[in-house]
């Protein structure tokens, strides 16, 4: 699957936006972070996983499906990751107002479903408000995805890490090895999950009962799993699977109409 300049929204022309995006089409908006990972992994994995997640998504059903990506929005709600320098954030209003902003202008095109592709768990929450928030200011149909479902939000860790690899853990590192083997350092990994809270019936990530959290409660290094067997060939699969899963999800959502 290669990028597919052709279906990128920002290439089109302005003409264009009103001839080629219909009330058929599938405005899709990749959301990542630039936020500390830990000294094995650089600040840009959410962002680069939400690109070229979406951009492969894009390659494998965007001209089946009528689905146009939008420009990556880079830099979201960090505030968990804020006591590490270099960290990137915007408060949970700004980020809410961006996204009713975005919201307001592809409104104004033909299209009627909105897809956000969130690759930073510390955003689910908000963004699930700003399905609603957007879908009552502009009418459009509003639906979140993910590359992976975060743990502390019901989504699987791996039995190693306790269902707690929730932040530059073994899978996320392996993703990004996969894509950028490069720009990460194996060597600087060491096993960082805090055991005592997988022992708890309720609260605990994923439990009935949540907790606010900042990254670096747990150690000082901000990081929260166990990255040290990761890998490039576990990466490639579970990008591969995520691809597919959300090609798939994109289908429904191309005919979602609330049961009617």
């Amino acid at each position: 699957m290669a990028f597919d300049e052709s279906r990128q929204y920002e290439n089109l022309s302005g003409p264009e936006i009103g001839r080629r995006v219909t009330d058929e089409s599938i405005l899709f908006l990749p959301i990542g972070a630039v936020e500390q990972h830990g000294p094995h992994l650089p600040l840009a994995v959410d962002h680069v996983i939400a690109h070229e997640t979406a951009s492969a998504v894009v390659a494998n059903c965007g001209a089946d499906l009528d689905v146009w990506q939008l420009p990556t929005l880079a830099i979201s709600k960090s505030n968990e990751h804020a006591w590490s320098p270099g960290t990137l954030v915007l408060s949970a209003d700004t980020i809410m107002r961006v996204l009713l902003d975005i919201g307001r202008s592809v409104a104004t095109t033909n299209a009627q479903r909105l897809v956000l592709l969130n690759a930073h768990g510390g955003n689910t929450t908000l963004l699930n408000t700003a399905l609603r928030e957007i879908r009552l200011e502009t009418g459009l149909k509003t639906f979140l995805m993910h590359p992976s479902l975060p743990p502390a939000y019901g989504g699987v860790s791996t039995e190693e890490e306790l269902g707690m690899g929730i932040h530059g853990g073994r899978n996320e590192t392996s993703v990004f090895m996969h894509l950028r083997p490069d720009d990460v350092n194996l060597s600087l990994a060491e096993r960082k999950v805090p055991e005592a809270i997988a022992e708890n019936t309720h609260v605990k990530f994923g439990g009935s009962t949540s907790f606010g959290w900042l990254s670096n409660d747990f150690d000082p290094d901000g990081y929260i799993g166990d990255p040290t067997g990761a890998s490039a060939e576990l990466g490639k699969q579970l990008f591969e699977n995520a691809v597919s899963n959300l090609s798939d999800a994109m289908a429904e959502v191309k005919t979602f109409d609330f049961g009617r």
